[in-house]
């Protein structure tokens, strides 16, 4: 059983930084979604295993980075310049393709980012 766990969420105003953390020893592609209250689920970024191929989703391109620590087996988000539409849970989760329109198959319990103006 793949586990993914998440951590490094929180509160911050508008303009600030946070970067979330996902723990797992999974060997494939490991990505970041988000969910707010009433939305559909938005892909957010994507790392291949070698990290060779990234993808962001349009609404975070320039702002949030993700990258990979192998040693670690941990995936990291890094969020700047945060905004109010930024607020959402954020699931770490893992899947044999990277493509951010695929069905994941695994997936973390979350971890809650809230911006506030």
């Amino acid at each position: 059983q793949v586990q993914l766990v998440e951590s490094g969420g929180g509160s911050v105003q508008a303009g600030g930084s946070l970067r979330l953390s996902c723990i797992s020893s999974y060997g494939g592609c490991m990505g970041w979604f988000r969910q707010a209250p009433g939305k559909e689920r938005e892909g957010v970024a994507s790392i291949s295993p070698v990290s060779s191929t990234i993808r962001y989703g349009d609404r975070v391109k320039g702002r949030f980075f993700i990258s990979k620590d192998k040693v670690k087996n941990t995936v990291y988000l890094q969020m700047n310049g945060l905004q109010p539409e930024d607020t959402a849970m954020y699931y770490c989760a893992a899947h044999a393709s990277c493509d951010l329109n695929s069905q994941w198959r695994y997936w973390g319990q979350g971890t809650q980012v809230t911006v506030s103006s």
